[in-house]
């Protein structure tokens, strides 16, 4: 079932042409309730294409961190202003996270700044993620002062899972200690440990520093 799905996103549009060209025979051959139901089927699906896109087998792509695959999925997306917001949004963080991976931060900022921009109620919840995505990016570019107020606003705004919040606490922890604000950069430190993450980045990340800020004073 699963292959079936994924065959029917990969070729939904020369599905639509032979549903619509089927439908036409119909016609000619009288059969005026079959060309209906296969015209309401062409309709359906160019407008699941239009407004859900591959995004579905992206989204398992990078999952399964096949980030070719999810390149080329996400390449068959001609139209992205055309889809339904929550997936939209989706996709351009996607798009920036692709781009960080190959160091382009002009592409990996414009694409998280547009998935902020895409305003919609039900990715309300998204605005934690885009924000620390935005706030790395500009770490990268060195941009400290900006990072760390979008961390905060980040913080702020909520995080959905504990992988991701102890990154951003970790990030703010490194900012504090770096403006020899010692004793707010370990808090922040204790709150990344009392997450108690599970990515190996992120637990060598906290071995690390935890001998370093053993060290330090305050």
């Amino acid at each position: 079932m699963k292959k079936v799905l994924k065959f029917y996103i990969l070729y939904r549009l020369p599905i639509i042409i032979v549903l619509i060209g089927l439908g036409i025979l119909s016609h000619y051959l009288k059969d005026e309730i079959t060309a209906w139901l296969l015209y309401i089927l062409a309709g359906i699906s160019l407008m699941l294409y239009l407004m859900m896109g591959t995004m579905r087998i992206v989204q398992e792509a990078v999952t399964d961190g096949e980030v070719e695959l999810a390149q080329k999925y996400l390449s068959q997306i001609k139209f992205p202003r055309l889809l339904f917001k929550p997936i939209r949004s989706a996709y351009y963080m996607i798009q920036s996270n692709l781009f960080m991976a190959t160091d382009n931060l002009a592409g990996a900022e414009s694409n998280i700044r547009k998935s902020m921009n895409t305003k919609s109620k039900i990715v309300g919840d998204m605005q934690g993620s885009n924000l620390m995505q935005l706030a790395f990016i500009q770490l990268k570019k060195g941009e400290m002062k900006e990072a760390r107020l979008n961390l905060l606003a980040a913080v702020k705004a909520g995080i959905p899972d504990n992988e991701s919040l102890a990154a951003c606490y970790l990030q703010l922890s490194s900012i504090e200690i770096q403006r020899k604000q010692n004793k707010v950069g370990k808090e922040y430190f204790r709150k990344a440990k009392a997450l108690k993450p599970k990515t190996d980045e992120i637990v060598k990340q906290i071995k690390e520093m935890d001998k370093y800020i053993a060290r330090i004073p305050g």
